[in-house]
């Protein structure tokens, strides 16, 4: 599927035609609610004041998507799980979908995700797992936890995807899917509303297919904080590129789109600099004995697990249940730890303007092995969250950019900075954009 002229037609059109393509197969498990009527309505009305000459704001007629973990008015919050389905339905909006509204979006519905956003493969045993559009004759994994949300976007089913991130849930299924996929500042949107994993690291963000698209919707997200779309100059930017962790086990393909990228930023005029960054390889052991998700997961969910063990994933089960036994000395201890490696990651980031690392080190997985298989399972788990939940531990931004050679399977490239510098971020990922894929705005 092709994404749809969404500018260039009207909003209810627009989400008509969405409404009859999420019917295809290829589509399928995408959605775990599409909210049809209702969102041929807000479309209708947006085109009714479209014709009067008014403005519902930024994001007007617009459809959006969102991840089955946020909050709507009126429905049960699922967060992709089975065990959820008894609980009270959400008696107001969380605060990002009251933003969106009022933005003027058409929110088309839930999106599939990893049960309680604990994976980064994407696969969900209750609901099915969308297959990764990148490649029509094998089925390869999403990525997770917002899979759907990426397939949506991927699919042309929506303008772009409201998601979570808490070790990678928004930029391992954009790299894997070919999608710009944007974690900030955690502090920037706020978390109300959003059944959460981990308190400590998760993230509200945007997945869509370029830079602008998730700037723009961003801004309605955080209205305090509207990030720049002003392309930096490559030929005063400097990059740290870590020689620890971040480049361990690429597959082939990866390790070349990753080189080819930096050497067109090299002959761009930026700065191209190898740091050791060994720091890198302690979060592993500074994150025993649990770890932030694991520890705060099961603090969120012990009862839905002691309720119904059952009806939940038994591989997000065996994960959370690393948590269960940790002491709050243990915990605090957890804390204590990320605050002194940050502020030390900070003073080794010092000087640079981003740093540059494949988002993940492998090309979407096929997706039977790890249906099949727990090890495999794990092992890939395990690597596709590495590199960025070194990001969500650092409480840093960073965006995943596609970096593939054409027609090739979708490899990402993540651009990403300390805490709180997202307004520089932006106008630095919005510059490699164009270098490397060529995409150009009006008066940018």
């Amino acid at each position: 599927m092709t994404p749809i002229p969404i500018h260039h037609t009207s909003s209810e059109a627009c989400v008509v035609d969405i409404l009859t393509r999420a019917q295809n197969p290829a589509a399928a498990h995408v959605f775990t609610r599409l909210d049809a009527e209702s969102a041929v309505m807000q479309a209708q009305a947006a085109d009714r004041l479209r014709i009067s000459g008014a403005s519902l704001g930024a994001l007007h007629g617009l459809p959006i998507t969102l991840k089955d973990n946020i909050d709507v008015i009126g429905q049960t919050t699922m967060s992709g799980a089975l065990v959820c389905g008894d609980e009270p339905a959400a008696a107001q909006d969380a605060p990002v979908v009251k933003r969106l509204r009022q933005a003027g979006a058409v929110l088309v519905g839930k999106t599939n995700m990893s049960e309680f956003a604990f994976s980064g493969v994407g696969i969900n045993p209750h609901y099915g797992t969308p297959r990764n559009p990148s490649d029509t004759h094998l089925a390869r994994v999403p990525g997770g936890s917002s899979s759907g949300a990426a397939v949506s976007v991927a699919l042309g089913l929506a303008y772009a995807a409201l998601g979570t991130d808490t070790g990678g849930s928004i930029r391992i299924p954009a790299a894997l899917c070919g999608l710009v996929g944007f974690k900030g500042s955690q502090s920037r949107i706020p978390l109300d509303g959003v059944m959460e994993l981990s308190r400590s690291l998760d993230t509200v963000g945007v997945i869509a297919r370029h830079v602008r698209e998730c700037l723009q919707v961003d801004a309605v997200l955080a209205p305090q904080q509207p990030l720049p779309m002003q392309s930096a100059d490559l030929r005063h930017l400097r990059f740290a590129v870590p020689q620890t962790l971040l480049l361990d086990d690429m597959e082939p393909q990866v390790a070349d789109a990753f080189q080819r990228s930096l050497t067109r930023i090299s002959a761009a005029g930026a700065q191209v600099v190898d740091i050791p960054f060994t720091s890198l390889g302690d979060i592993a052991a500074l994150s025993m004995p649990g770890g932030f998700s694991p520890v705060e997961g099961y603090a969120a969910h012990h009862v839905r697990l002691a309720r119904a063990p059952d009806r939940i994933d038994p591989r997000v089960m065996a994960r959370m249940t690393l948590g269960r036994d940790v002491s709050a000395r243990e915990y605090i201890g957890l804390l204590d730890r990320r605050r002194t490696w940050t502020a030390q990651a900070q003073d080794t980031l010092q000087g640079f303007d981003a740093m540059l690392s494949p988002t993940v080190p492998m090309r979407a997985p096929e997706l039977a092995p790890l249906l099949a298989s727990d090890e495999a399972f794990f092992k890939v788990n395990r690597l596709l969250l590495r590199n960025p939940s070194a990001i969500n531990y650092l409480n840093g931004c960073a965006f995943s950019l596609p970096c593939q050679a054409p027609e090739a399977l979708p490899v990402g490239l993540m651009v990403s900075g300390v805490q709180g510098s997202d307004a520089h971020l932006a106008c630095v990922a919005l510059a490699i954009e164009t270098l490397l894929n060529g995409v150009q705005y009006p008066g940018g």
